[in-house]
C-alpha cells in the first residue's frame, strides 16, 4: 500500500513538471514580430488643439467677442488734455479716443465707452462742433461740460443727444468737483449716472452698431510694414510718444516723458491700434477755436503690433477707418486711439518713426 501512494505522488510530481517545461517552451518560441502587449499602454496620439471659444456677441468697438449684452449705448465723454488736467480718469476704460486740437495749440479727447464702464470719468471740458458730429456719427450720446453759446444752441436744436455738466455742476450725482484741482480742470462725470439721466431726458440707451473691420488671429500674425519701435509728433512744444511694449504687443501713450496712466491707479492706457491722420484745420474766431474736415480724407498712419503702414484715412458711414487701396485696413482687436493733425505740412514731415 505504502508503495502504491509513492508511485502515485511520483507520477504527479512528474505531470507538474513536464507543464512547466512545456509552459516555458513555449513562451521562447513566441514569434518576434508579436508584441508582448501586457502593461504597456497604448500610444499616445496628436494633442487636440483647444477650440476657439464661440461668443454670441462681439463689442463693436473693440472686436472683441462676449456672451454679454451689447446693446448698450456709446457714450462719448469730452476729456481735458491740459497739463493741469493730467493724469486723467477713466481714459484706460475707452473702447476708442478721438485726440484733436480745441483751442490754441492744446488738445482734447472723445473718449467712447462702450464695453467697459468707468466709475469716473475727467476732467471733462467744454464742447467742439467736430467732437459732437463725431459722437453722433458714432450714434453715441455726447458728454461733455459747457460751451460757447452758438454750440450750444447748435445742440440744442438736434446736432447731437447730449448732457451738458454745466447744468449738473457739481450735484454729486452726475458730476462732481474735485478738491484737489482747481476749476475748470475739475469737473469729473460719474459714469453709474449718465443712463438714468439720459433717460429722464428722453434719450435711447439701448442701440445696435455695425462692428468696425476687425483682423482674425491669422490675419493680425501677419501684420507686415516698417518697423515703429516709437512714433511721436508735436502739437504744442511737448511731443506725444507711443512705444511699442513687445511684451503686451501693445503701445504706451506719453506726453514728452509722462506716461498717459490713469489717475488713481497709475494704470497705463495700452492701445492695439494708434491711426494719426492729417486733415485740413482752420481757425474760426478769435477764440482761437476751429474747424476741422473730418469727412474728406487725406494721408494716416497705422501703427499695430510695432509697425507702421503707411495708408489712407476715410469717413465710411460716419465712422473714420484706415483704408489702403479703396478698401478698409482691419483693426487688431482691442482699443484704438485716432490722433488728428493739421495737414499744413507733409505727414511725413510731422511724424517721427523709430
Amino acid at each position: 500500500m505504502r508503495n502504491n501512494w509513492l508511485k502515485l505522488a511520483l507520477g504527479l510530481l512528474l505531470i507538474v513538471v513536464v507543464a512547466a517545461a512545456c509552459s516555458k517552451d513555449e513562451q521562447s518560441q513566441k514569434p518576434e514580430s508579436e508584441p508582448d502587449d501586457q502593461g504597456q499602454e497604448e500610444p499616445a496620439g496628436e494633442p487636440e488643439e483647444p477650440e476657439e471659444p464661440a461668443y454670441e456677441n462681439v463689442y463693436p468697438l473693440t472686436g472683441i467677442g462676449t456672451n454679454d449684452p451689447v446693446d448698450n449705448r456709446i457714450v462719448a465723454v469730452m476729456v481735458n488734455n491740459h497739463h493741469k488736467a493730467r493724469p486723467q480718469s477713466g481714459l484706460t476704460k475707452a473702447d476708442m479716443v478721438f485726440e484733436i486740437l480745441a483751442e490754441g495749440r492744446i488738445t482734447r479727447f472723445m473718449a467712447l465707452f462702450h464695453s467697459e464702464q468707468p466709475e469716473v470719468v475727467g476732467p471733462v471740458r467744454s464742447a467742439r462742433p467736430y467732437y459732437f458730429n463725431l459722437a453722433d456719427d458714432y450714434g453715441a450720446l455726447y458728454v461733455y461740460h459747457g460751451a460757447a453759446n452758438f454750440i450750444e444752441d447748435m445742440l440744442k436744436n438736434g446736432a447731437a443727444d447730449h448732457l451738458n455738466g454745466a447744468y449738473y455742476d457739481n450735484d454729486g450725482h452726475l458730476f462732481k468737483r474735485s478738491q484737489n484741482r482747481v476749476a475748470p480742470h475739475n469737473s469729473y462725470l460719474q459714469f453709474d449716472a449718465v443712463k438714468e439721466v439720459a433717460e429722464e431726458k428722453g434719450y435711447d440707451m439701448k442701440a445696435e452698431y455695425e462692428p468696425l473691420p476687425f483682423l482674425d488671429e491669422e490675419e493680425t500674425a501677419a501684420i507686415s510694414g516698417d518697423n515703429a519701435s516709437e512714433v511721436s509728433f508735436s502739437y504744442n512744444d511737448t511731443p506725444v510718444r507711443y512705444v511699442y511694449d513687445e511684451e503686451l504687443e501693445k503701445y504706451l501713450r506719453y506726453n514728452g516723458d509722462s506716461q498717459t496712466v490713469e489717475l488713481e491707479s497709475d494704470e497705463a492706457v495700452q492701445l492695439d491700434n494708434v491711426l494719426i491722420m492729417a486733415t485740413h484745420h482752420e481757425v474760426i474766431d478769435d477764440a482761437g477755436r476751429r474747424e476741422v474736415d473730418m469727412e474728406s480724407g487725406g494721408k494716416a498712419y497705422l501703427l499695430q503690433k510695432g509697425v507702421v503702414q503707411e495708408v489712407q484715412w476715410a469717413n465710411i458711414d460716419g465712422r473714420i477707418l484706415p483704408v489702403k487701396d479703396g478698401e478698409p485696413v482691419g483693426l487688431v482687436p482691442g482699443k484704438t486711439w485716432i490722433n488728428v493733425v493739421p495737414d499744413r505740412q507733409s505727414l511725413e514731415g510731422t511724424v517721427t518713426i523709430n
